[in-house]
């Protein structure tokens, strides 16, 4: 059998989304080539079987990455070429690197050889479902924050965990108990399949539903979402699910946002402590205060 390769050369940014879009019609996967020396972009690619239902994949696909091109102006029109059927595996397999997030977490494809360095957390997250890879400035601030703020015995909530790579990335440096939840059954069945390939069954408990359906109060709350939803969250009671002292790491928020999410952050009755940024994105942090505290 022939395959269809489909490729998208994008900026790291956006490739999180573009692998999303391509994960939908390419159930053995998608990978990401880096090319020598141009750190910056990055090409997302899929393969799909060429057969009776190829055209109407295809479709499918051009439609899903113009829907994208919509909110995202910057991705180009996907590049088509049908190779003969090899190991086209092994292939994209040789081009996907060991990614180092923040500066202790790293994630490792289960296939690479590496030798951790003193202090390193090593997470192995095949691609695959896209979201959470590593590859997007927030999922980079968020596990930036996260190696600071997390100590042993803190407990951590993980709103929206998709792959499960932030709860695990806390898991691995110390926190004792980790709540993941994602209101999307696709996101925690990949989620349970990392973090059961990661060891980590009993330390991070996976959920499927929604902040409503969290009952206890948490050290620190990651919300890697979207800054509606974000605000969505503060209105319903997130303040509540975050411990007198505990902290919340939000992102997902684009700089313009930034200041509507800070708004109902502090309404919520939470503290703005900093704003992080990368890019066109921000991470904020905001502490839960205790009765002592001055507001």
């Amino acid at each position: 059998m022939d395959w269809l390769e489909v490729s998208v050369r994008v900026n790291q940014e956006a490739a999180e989304a573009v692998a999303e879009v391509l994960s939908r019609y390419a159930p053995q996967g998608v990978a990401f080539d880096f090319p020598e020396g141009a750190e910056a972009e990055v090409t997302v690619k899929a393969y799909l079987a060429v057969d009776e239902g190829i055209e109407a994949r295809r479709r499918n696909v051009e439609e899903g990455l113009w829907h994208l091109r919509q909110i995202w102006s910057v991705i180009p029109e996907p590049v088509f070429r049908q190779i003969p059927d090899q190991d086209w595996t092994a292939t994209w397999k040789e081009q996907i690197p060991v990614l180092r997030l923040g500066k202790r977490v790293v994630i490792k494809p289960s296939w690479r050889v590496y030798t951790p360095s003193e202090g390193d957390v090593l997470l192995e997250l095949d691609p695959g479902i896209a979201f959470g890879t590593g590859l997007h400035p927030t999922t980079q601030l968020c596990v930036a924050a996260i190696e600071e703020l997390v100590q042993p015995g803190t407990s951590v909530l993980d709103m929206g965990t998709g792959t499960g790579i932030l709860a695990m990335a806390a898991a691995r440096l110390g926190a004792t108990t980790v709540l993941a939840v994602d209101n999307d059954e696709n996101a925690v069945i990949a989620a349970r399949r990392n973090v059961e390939a990661n060891g980590l069954v009993s330390r991070i408990e996976l959920q499927y539903g929604s902040l409503a359906d969290v009952e206890a109060s948490y050290d620190l709350i990651v919300a890697n979402i979207l800054a509606p939803i974000i605000i969505a969250m503060a209105e319903a009671g997130l303040v509540t699910r975050l411990c007198e002292g505990g902290v919340l790491i939000a992102s997902g928020i684009l700089d313009e946002q930034a200041d509507s999410v800070i708004e109902a952050l502090e309404r919520s009755g939470l503290q703005v402590m900093e704003v992080r940024h990368s890019e066109e994105w921000v991470a904020i942090l905001a502490e839960h205060p205790s009765d002592d505290d001055a507001f």
